[in-house]
């Protein structure tokens, strides 16, 4: 173990926690029922967890409200519009096709998470409900859900990220270009990649698969 002190079974895990209240429980359904495809809907932004050979993978994707689409009761897709051409989750829906999604709406304190497994299909239905703005991805990813339940908003009371008054100075914030020089070793500086990342935003942002 890569840790001492190492908690190895769910009976040793349970002797440090409470039982969860019935209500926990039941709130877990099958499938997408009116509240559940509202959120979806409404939400811009989630994230994806998937789990491959190489590990476990979790990915942001965002776009206009209801980007991901709800297909009936039993089905979701979403399209892929321009990221980093890693296609980690997609890899990784190949080897294991379970798949783990947080729906976030702004300001929005709850989430809700979608659990199931993913197919990638470039069925012309599915392609056609995930079309954006005339753009049509390469292939989508569906998911067949099979757990679905709102989860509390503790984390984002505790974290408050929906609140401006606890967002860090601009000066403050980690800077992503600074981090982009030192992993890849880069001879430059961080205006100058920031600038960059910037110029490829704006020409790549909305294209389908990058």
């Amino acid at each position: 173990m890569p840790f001492d002190h190492a908690v190895t079974d769910v009976e040793a895990l349970r002797e440090r926690y409470r039982q969860p209240h019935p209500l926990v429980l039941d709130k877990q359904i099958d499938h997408i029922d009116d509240a559940a495809r509202a959120f979806v809907e409404a939400s811009p932004f989630v994230v994806v967890a998937t789990t491959g050979p190489g590990g476990t993978d979790a990915s942001p994707r965002g776009g206009a409200p209801g980007f991901v689409a709800v297909l009936d009761q039993g089905r979701l897709a979403m399209g892929d519009l321009a990221g980093n051409n890693r296609l980690d989750t997609h890899t990784n829906v190949l080897g294991d096709p379970r798949i783990g999604l947080i729906f976030l709406v702004p300001g929005v304190e709850e989430t809700l998470r979608v659990n199931g497994r993913a197919t990638l299909t470039t069925d012309p239905d599915v392609l056609e409900a995930v079309t954006v703005d005339g753009r049509r991805p390469p292939v989508a990813i569906g998911i067949d859900v099979e757990e679905c339940f709102i989860h509390c908003a503790k984390a984002f009371r505790r974290s408050g990220l929906w609140d401006p008054s606890t967002w860090p100075a601009a000066e403050d914030r980690p800077s992503a270009a600074r981090a982009l020089r030192d992993h890849i070793g880069l001879d430059a500086s961080p205006e100058v990649i920031a600038a960059d990342l910037e110029a490829g935003y704006q020409v790549t942002l909305w294209e389908p698969g990058g």
